[in-house]
């Protein structure tokens, strides 16, 4: 009993309650991990609809009419060029303070959505959109010309064509910096706090608020963090396995180590990226 007391006064004297924060990490709260589930469904949901809308001003820049191709650049203009942070309070607080639009709770199929969680896919995904739509841009336009030709000699509709033949290789293309995508968007939940939404950061907040235990409770946070994104870089290497081509040897791509702790390997740039100095690159979020 002694040394458990002694430990105990360490603990306190160095700053660090290691007993809270192997408590939370071990057996977060009830509160915590509902805050963790709407970290990752929020995510989730915000990504795919980001990809959907994504593809849909892609295409748009792509078009044929300079009315559509103005509307996708001037989209992707105005979202890339202004914080995320801007837009979740201009979506949420603001159309509401203009009397434009109240995002109220609603039920759905006996789930109550929340008015906060409503404002956050949409504006995350609107946001997302924006870079997806480059990365897709890019990955269609590096695409040999020669094959969109070949199908049109064949009788294919321009629609068709995108479906069977482009898409289908693009999608090679797109996985890796969309599964890039996919991680900056978990970590960018941690935002949804300034509009109230308890997710995982800001219930790290309120049991900050309630214990005063500031260094445990968001070094626990941000393990919770890693985990996911640990996960997903798991997830990723599988699918972009899946997706490789079976009659041919991909080229070799960041191992599973260069992907958690940063670096690339030497091997060649896959095919339909542009080479910038070292590092294979699309027009994605890191080229904004």
């Amino acid at each position: 009993m002694a040394d458990t007391s002694l430990l105990a006064d360490s603990a306190q004297v160095a700053g660090f309650d290691w007993s809270f924060f192997w408590h939370y990490l071990i057996s977060p709260s009830g509160t915590f991990l509902e805050g963790l589930w709407r970290t990752v469904y929020i995510s989730v949901v915000a990504q795919a609809l980001g990809v959907v809308l994504g593809l849909v001003i892609a295409l748009a820049q792509r078009s044929r009419f300079a009315v559509l191709r103005w509307g996708g650049g001037a989209y992707v203009w105005l979202i890339r060029g202004t914080p995320l942070l801007v837009q979740l309070v201009l979506v949420y607080n603001g159309l509401a303070a203009a009397g434009v639009y109240r995002f109220t709770d609603v039920q759905v199929a006996g789930l109550v959505l929340l008015g906060v969680v409503q404002a956050a896919v949409l504006t995350l995904a609107v946001n997302e959109a924006a870079y997806m739509a480059e990365i897709i841009r890019a990955a269609l336009d590096a695409i040999d010309r020669g094959q969109t030709e070949a199908a049109q000699a064949l009788g294919m509709t321009p629609s068709l064509t995108m479906r069977v033949v482009l898409l289908p290789q693009a999608l090679r293309i797109i996985v890796p910096p969309l599964g890039n995508e996919f991680n900056l968007m978990m970590k960018s939940t941690s935002l949804l706090s300034v509009i109230g939404l308890q997710e995982m950061f800001l219930t790290a907040q309120s049991i900050n608020s309630a214990t005063f235990k500031t260094f445990e409770i968001f070094l626990v946070a941000a393990c919770y963090y890693l985990a996911l994104t640990t996960v997903w870089s798991f997830v990723q290497r599988f699918i972009e396995r899946k997706l490789a081509d079976p009659g041919t040897t991909p080229p070799p791509g960041p191992s599973l180590r260069e992907r958690l702790v940063g670096g690339r390997g030497g091997g060649p740039a896959p095919h339909g990226t542009t080479v910038v100095g070292k590092e294979p690159t699309l027009a994605g979020r890191e080229a904004s």
